[in-house]
């Protein structure tokens, strides 16, 4: 898809050091809401298992959407906390996490890389978690039609499961 939105489509290896530098970039300790930061070959991994979307702007990249099976993240302690308050289908695959350029905020990047998401896996369970504090997030998530189905607690923090069919 290409239009005042830049070019949004699965990523490439050529977009790996631009998604761990906006990854980077929006840790808690940077001022960011990520709740996770992955190590290189954990996101190179996960671009074979499952799409992995991409927004870029002038060659650049502006916004990623990550996915993965339930098996490929099962090792991680916050994502069995989410299947542990919502197991999902049994096809279900983990969406998350998704992250936006500051500078490209609000003009519907977020809502394009999920409609690509949604064609590449139409008719599978989305299911994912967005911390209760980051009310931007769940506003935006539930705009794009994810319902909540549960909720747990990690780490002092309180987090929403939220889930979709694409």
């Amino acid at each position: 898809m290409t239009e005042n939105l830049g070019t949004i489509s699965k990523a490439s290896e050529a977009d790996l050091d631009g998604i761990l530098k906006l990854q980077a970039a929006n840790q808690v300790d940077q001022g960011g809401t990520l709740s996770a930061n992955l190590p290189r070959p954990r996101v190179a991994a996960m671009m074979e298992d499952m799409p992995l979307i991409v927004a870029r702007r002038n060659e650049k990249v502006v916004g990623f959407l990550m996915t993965t099976t339930r098996e490929m993240n099962a090792d991680l302690a916050i994502v069995k906390a989410m299947f542990a308050a919502y197991k999902g289908s049994t096809n279900a695959y983990v969406y998350g996490p998704i992250c936006v350029d500051a500078n490209e905020r609000g003009k519907g990047l977020a809502q394009a890389m999920f409609a690509e998401l949604r064609r590449l896996e139409s008719g599978r369970e989305g299911i994912l978690f967005i911390r209760r504090d980051n009310e931007a997030s769940i506003r935006a998530h539930a705009r794009m039609g994810m319902r909540e189905v549960g909720e747990f607690q990690f780490n002092g923090g309180d987090f929403a499961v939220l889930s979709y069919i694409g």
